[in-house]
């Protein structure tokens, strides 16, 4: 038995995909806190060795990796033996890579969760099993009607408007990304339903703040900014009106947190995680933000819309708010602020294939 793993008391908390951008934050507010981690993760993103770095030098003994890969059923339910909890963060994060590979999103996005899940089942412990799913799980919303106001689209429909698309929402999906997301989604809600396994859904909207290696395809807010500072032109898919909320790391983490606290009393359950409408924005409006904090002329470039890609989401948080007590504290523009100075610091590039394994 590994030392750290003799009892619950001491028994680390799990985070697969724990090296990655949400992960990584995630295991360094635990760590913090005193929680020993254990990071599993299969290393494959570029420049994730740079966050596991970090928190092995600011966290010590504290902290256990394990590399190993979600697709490997044995190899993970051995890493996860005795842990008190499990996050899951682990996925292939991008709707282009899942357009072009449809097999590898499936194997690592759906019969990756259920290795997770069976890990946790046949433990013979009731570990929580907490997941990072997406809003793509409610399809690309064709019936919301919206129309263009300004430099971002608005929902016609007024309560929309208001409070954002909730929980209710029918599931509807698209895209092979948002077939293995939402199926993963479904199966870790039912292992709460025929196991009695205590687990709970996130379903994200747009996450970013530090230790985000941004690229065109997922953590396109760190993306903008560090085009912006090279100097590399910056390419639109669509007019710019799409509107998304954008939620900062730190908040983002809180949820998880919070989530973890109450599981016993909200086990079964999925919450949308998202800035909610005082922190939505267009992408137009991200870039007007971006060039006047970088005081630098953008070169942006439009082309065709994506397939599946939504006009308008903003997450009703509602839910989280009552339930968890949950609220987001950090506005857009102080988080933008505060990615664009961490990237300055560090200076991280985007790289070719970082879109593709780890959320």
């Amino acid at each position: 038995m590994k030392p750290g793993r003799r009892n619950r008391r001491e028994a680390p908390v799990a985070i697969v995909g724990g090296s990655g951008f949400i992960g990584s934050n995630l295991a360094d507010s635990l760590l913090s806190d005193g929680e020993p981690v254990l990071v599993i993760d299969n290393l494959s993103r570029a420049g994730v060795e740079q966050n596991l770095e970090w928190l092995s030098h600011k966290h010590g003994s504290r902290l256990t990796v394990e590399t190993v890969d979600v697709r490997d059923a044995n190899a993970l339910a051995s890493a996860l033996t005795g842990s008190k909890a499990i996050f899951h963060l682990a996925a292939q994060t991008a709707v282009t890579t899942s357009l072009v590979r449809p097999g590898e999103d499936f194997d690592i996005n759906l019969r990756g969760t259920f290795n997770v899940l069976e890990a946790a089942r046949q433990s013979g412990e009731r570990i929580p099993v907490i997941f990072a799913s997406t809003n793509k799980v409610y399809g690309s919303l064709p019936d919301i009607a919206v129309r263009p106001e300004g430099e971002r689209y608005m929902p016609c429909d007024p309560a929309i408007r208001t409070e954002g698309i909730g929980e209710g929402r029918s599931l509807d999906f698209c895209t092979p990304y948002g077939c293995s997301k939402g199926a993963a989604d479904q199966y870790v809600l039912d292992y709460a339903k025929s196991y009695g396994l205590p687990t709970a859904v996130l379903r994200m909207s747009c996450i970013y703040g530090p230790r985000q290696f941004g690229t065109e395809d997922q953590g396109w807010v760190a993306h903008f900014l560090l085009c912006a500072f090279s100097g590399r032109p910056i390419t639109i898919y669509g007019d710019g009106r799409q509107v998304r909320d954008i939620l900062h790391v730190s908040d983002a983490v809180a949820a998880y947190r919070a989530v973890l606290d109450r599981i016993e009393t909200i086990t079964g359950q999925a919450f949308n995680l998202g800035g909610g409408p005082k922190n939505a924005l267009s992408l137009r409006m991200l870039l007007s933000e971006i060039g006047s904090l970088t005081d630098r002329a953008l070169s942006i470039r439009y082309e065709a819309e994506r397939t599946g890609d939504q006009p308008f989401f903003v997450a009703d948080t509602r839910k989280m708010q009552t339930t968890l007590g949950w609220t987001a504290h950090v506005s857009w523009r102080e988080g933008i602020r505060d990615l664009a100075e961490w990237l300055q610091r560090h200076r991280l590039e985007p790289h070719a294939e970082a879109e593709r394994y780890v959320a």
